[in-house]
């Protein structure tokens, strides 16, 4: 195995390879940043996440270059990334698999495959979109969770309750808990709306109420 690893010719010869490769990886990696702003859900979008993608594909095809067919370059290589810390964590599932989907555009265009590397983010991109686009395995039924502070009043019904059955289909208290010292509570709620395009005006009747402040409506790192 050694022999036919020596045999490789991973490394480019030329200048000319050198740019080719990076360039494929940068087109590649634009392509990957693009799909990611287009398929993402909710407000979580990140610009920074979207260029890191693109800078992370760009020097994993130069680490590959610079690694070739030489397994002692490899082994430092790994003994000199295992001393950084990555301490930023990743919220979604989805990041990881863009953040590999770079690293394996970058790696192809490192070894010089370009013809992997374009076919494969684009046959990969285009899955990845129409399983956003179809929202496949996405509930049909889409809870939110609702919090907020209540101080009661001797009030025999909560006057929450009837704008919860006014805009919501079902609601379900999940945590109650005393704020400090007052009689204030914290509550939170799981609630489906009846109309979701009202969630505005049902979080606006909530704040109108005289014993209730914080309101806050919580979706997919959605917030009202």
């Amino acid at each position: 195995m050694f022999n036919d690893l020596q045999g490789l010719n991973l490394f480019p010869t030329t200048t000319a390879d050198i740019i080719v490769n990076i360039i494929v990886a940068l087109i590649c990696s634009l392509f990957i940043a693009w799909l990611y702003r287009r398929t993402q859900q909710g407000p979580g979008y990140s610009a920074n996440f979207a260029h890191s993608i693109v800078l992370l594909s760009m020097i994993t095809a130069l680490v590959i270059m610079v690694i070739g067919n030489n397994l002692a370059r490899a082994f430092g290589l790994v003994g000199a990334m295992s001393i950084i810390r990555f301490r930023t964590a990743v919220k979604e599932t989805r990041d990881i698999i863009f953040i590999f989907f770079g690293l394996a555009v970058g790696m192809a265009a490192g070894v010089g495959y370009h013809r992997l590397a374009i076919l494969g983010a684009l046959v990969i991109g285009l899955i990845v979109y129409l399983l956003s686009k179809a929202a496949v395995g996405v509930p049909q039924k889409r809870e939110y969770l609702l919090q907020f502070f209540y101080t009661p009043n001797g009030d025999t019904s909560p006057p929450y309750l009837s704008v919860m059955d006014k805009h919501c289909r079902h609601h379900k208290v999940i945590n109650v808990r005393s704020s400090g010292a007052s009689d204030t509570l914290e509550l939170a709620y799981y609630v489906q709306l009846r109309q979701e395009n009202r969630s505005n005006e049902f979080i606006s009747e909530l704040k109108h109420l005289r014993d209730l402040r914080g309101v806050s409506l919580f979706f997919d790192e959605e917030k009202f």
